[in-house]
């Protein structure tokens, strides 16, 4: 299945993002400008692409799987969430990342470190109930004492 989408690039000397691979549910997102990343630090760097999310649909970003072992860099939150109505001319993706290593890591402009992947989401309307109907399962972390 897919979806129209539409798509502004910053720079149209980079390429649009693309799915690598026939069976990729992530399109890799490509940095527009190099960065130098301290050790024990986060910085953003632009994905050089504003996207326009379809109503129903979130964009989840994550660090692509080879990231962490060859940059030694990873999404600090774990993944990036945006909002469907984050696509006005100014809302530039970016890749937030952090640098768990010693040493300064360099990202090159054209880079792939991060992907992001359409997600089906739905709104809750709240139905509030003085007590619950199921069980307790005995509180956080309760199936790891088993």
């Amino acid at each position: 299945m897919s979806i129209k989408v539409n798509i502004k690039r910053i720079d149209k000397t980079l390429p649009l993002p693309k799915y690598e691979t026939v069976g990729s549910v992530g399109f890799d997102l490509i940095c527009r400008e190099s960065a130098e990343i301290p050790p024990q630090s986060i910085v953003l760097i632009p994905a050089n692409v504003i996207v326009e999310t379809p109503p129903g649909y979130m964009l989840m970003v994550c660090a692509r799987s080879s990231t962490p072992r060859k940059f030694g860099l990873m999404v600090p939150q774990g993944v990036g969430i945006v909002d469907n109505d984050y696509c006005g001319e100014e809302d530039e993706l970016q890749i937030q990342i952090y640098n768990f290593t010693d040493e300064v890591v360099s990202v090159e402009r054209g880079s792939r470190i991060a992907q992001a992947i359409f997600v089906r989401v739905a709104t809750a309307e709240w139905n509030e109930v003085e007590q619950m109907q199921s069980p307790s399962r005995g509180g956080f972390g309760s199936t790891d004492r088993r």
